[in-house]
C-alpha cells in the first residue's frame, strides 16, 4: 500500500530519509586494509565468503568471453549493438578539444584535454545482472581514449560471470575483466593486487559497501559519484493512463528495497488510479517482494495544487530519474533546476534511458543532481594548462607580479618574478 500525501511544505516528505544502523564506515575500512596489505589472496578469501566461489584466478580468460559471447542469443547481441550506437551516437558531442591563446604579444596561453590512462568500471551482481551498466560506463571512456578499461564485476558461486555481462563487454570493448566485487573490488582498483591493476578513477554503481569503499579510497583515486539507491519522480497530470504511471513506478522500485518512487499530480482521480494499479501489478512482478517494500517504505504519491509546485517539489527532491508525463513537457523543461536525467511526455518511460536511448543511465542520487552530473566522456578525461611567456612579455608585467607576491608576503615568488631582468 501505498501512502497518499496532501503537499504542505518539505517536512511532508522526510520519510525519503534513509537510515542505516549498520556499521558499514567500519567494515569497508577493513576490508579495504585487507586487500591492501595481502592483494589477492584478500581478494580469494571474500569470494569464497561472500561469493561462495572457490576462485584459483580473478582475470576473465579470453577463451570465457568468447564462450559467454556464443552462449547468449544472436537477437541480444544485436540489441546489444543498437543500444552501444545510441550511446555512442550521444556521448560523442561530449568530446572535447583543448585550445590556445595567442591574443598577447609574447604570451601563447592554452589547455590540453588528455584521456586518464587507466580507469576502472565497477560492475553490479549480487541480485540482478546489468550489461546496460557495462556499456553506460566503458563507453564514454572509449570515447574518452582511455589507454586501459578495467572492469570488475562479482562471480556466481560456480566462479563464472553471467554470459550478458560478458558478451556486453566484449560489445563495448572493455579490455580486462576480473571476477571480484564489493568493497574489496574497490579497493583492488584503487591500491593495485598482483592481478589487478591499479588505476586513475573507479566508476559505477554497487550496494552500500561498493559506494562507502568508493568514498573511502577517494584520493587515492578519483571517483564519479557516491550512488546511493535508485530514485524515479513522476510529474504527471490528470490526462495520464494510471496504468502506465504505475508502471514507470514500479521500472525503479524492483531495483532495491531502499529505492524510491515518488508521483507528484495535480488529480485526485490520477493519484487513486494509481494507487490502485500499484496494488494489481506488483504481485504480478518477478521482484514483487523488493518493489513492495520500496512501495510501501519510500513510495507516495504526493497531491500538488499545480503542475508548477509540483516541478518546484522536483527541484527540492533533486531526483535521479524525472519523468514529465504530460502533453506538453517541453513548457515545462526550462523549470527543471534540479534532476539526473529527464524524460519527456507519455510515451518516453525511464527504462528507454536505462537500456537505449543514449543519455547514460549512471545518474547523481540522493539530492546530488543539485550540484553534479551524468556519467559522461568529461568524466574520463583530465585538463592540463600551459603558459609561455618571451623575455620581453615577462618584463611588461614582472613588477605587477612582484606587488601581487608582497602584498602574499611571499617575497621569493616575488624575487623569482624580477630576478631576470637584475
Amino acid at each position: 500500500m501505498i501512502r497518499t500525501i496532501s503537499y504542505t511544505s518539505p517536512e511532508d516528505l522526510r520519510f525519503l530519509q534513509r537510515t542505516d544502523t549498520m556499521d558499514v564506515m567500519g567494515i569497508v575500512k577493513d576490508i579495504l586494509q585487507n586487500v591492501r596489505t595481502n592483494g589477492d589472496a584478500a581478494l580469494l578469501e571474500y569470494s569464497r565468503k561472500f561469493d561462495k566461489a572457490e576462485l584459483t584466478a580473478l582475470e576473465v580468460t579470453q577463451e570465457e568471453i568468447d564462450e559467454a559471447f556464443r552462449r547468449v542469443e544472436p537477437e541480444y547481441i544485436e540489441i546489444l549493438k543498437e543500444a552501444k550506437e545510441n550511446i555512442t551516437g550521444f556521448h560523442k558531442h561530449q568530446i572535447e578539444n583543448g585550445f590556445v591563446l595567442t591574443e598577447k604579444p609574447g604570451v601563447v596561453l592554452g589547455q590540453r584535454v588528455l584521456p586518464l590512462e587507466k580507469v576502472g568500471l565497477y560492475v553490479p551482481g549480487g541480485t540482478a545482472a546489468y550489461p546496460s551498466s557495462v556499456l553506460m560506463n566503458s563507453i564514454p571512456a572509449v570515447l574518452a581514449g582511455c589507454g586501459e578499461i578495467v572492469m570488475v564485476t562479482p562471480p556466481s558461486a560456480n566462479g563464472t560471470v553471467n554470459p550478458v555481462i560478458l558478451a556486453a563487454a566484449k560489445v563495448a570493448g572493455v579490455g580486462r575483466i576480473f571476477k571480484v566485487g564489493g568493497a574489496q573490488a574497490v579497493a583492488a582498483l584503487a591500491y593495485g593486487t598482483e592481478s589487478i591493476p591499479k588505476v586513475d578513477k573507479i566508476v559505477g554503481p554497487g550496494n552500500c559497501f561498493v559506494a562507502e569503499a568508493k568514498k573511502q579510497v577517494f584520493g587515492t583515486v578519483d571517483i564519479d559519484m557516491i550512488a546511493g539507491p535508485s530514485e524515479i519522480l513522476i510529474v504527471a497530470d490528470g490526462t495520464c493512463n494510471p496504468r502506465f504511471v504505475a508502471a514507470d513506478m514500479l521500472s525503479q522500485a524492483e531495483h532495491d528495497k531502499l529505492a524510491s518512487a515518488i508521483l507528484l499530480t495535480d488529480s485526485e482521480a490520477l493519484a487513486k488510479g494509481v494507487a490502485a494499479e500499484l496494488d494489481q501489478q506488483i504481485p504480478l512482478l518477478s521482484r514483487s517482494e523488493i518493489a513492495a517494500h520500496s512501495i510501501e517504505h519510500y513510495g507516495a504519491i504526493v497531491l500538488v495544487s499545480s503542475m508548477e509546485q509540483a516541478i518546484e517539489v522536483s527541484n527540492a527532491i533533486a531526483p535521479e530519474h524525472l519523468e514529465l508525463c504530460m502533453d506538453n513537457p517541453f513548457d515545462y523543461l526550462n523549470l527543471v533546476q534540479n534532476a539526473g536525467s529527464v524524460f519527456l511526455g507519455k510515451n518516453c518511460p525511464e527504462p528507454l534511458g536505462d537500456y537505449f536511448a543514449g543519455p547514460n543511465h549512471t545518474l547523481p542520487t540522493s539530492g546530488t543532481a543539485r550540484f553534479s552530473s551524468p556519467l559522461s566522456v568529461y568524466d574520463f578525461v583530465k585538463r592540463m594548462q600551459f603558459t609561455y611567456y618571451t623575455p620581453d612579455a615577462l618584463k611588461q608585467v614582472k613588477d605587477k607580479v612582484s606587488y601581487f607576491a608582497k602584498k602574499e608576503g611571499l617575497t621569493a615568488h616575488a624575487k623569482s618574478a624580477t630576478i631576470r631582468f637584475e
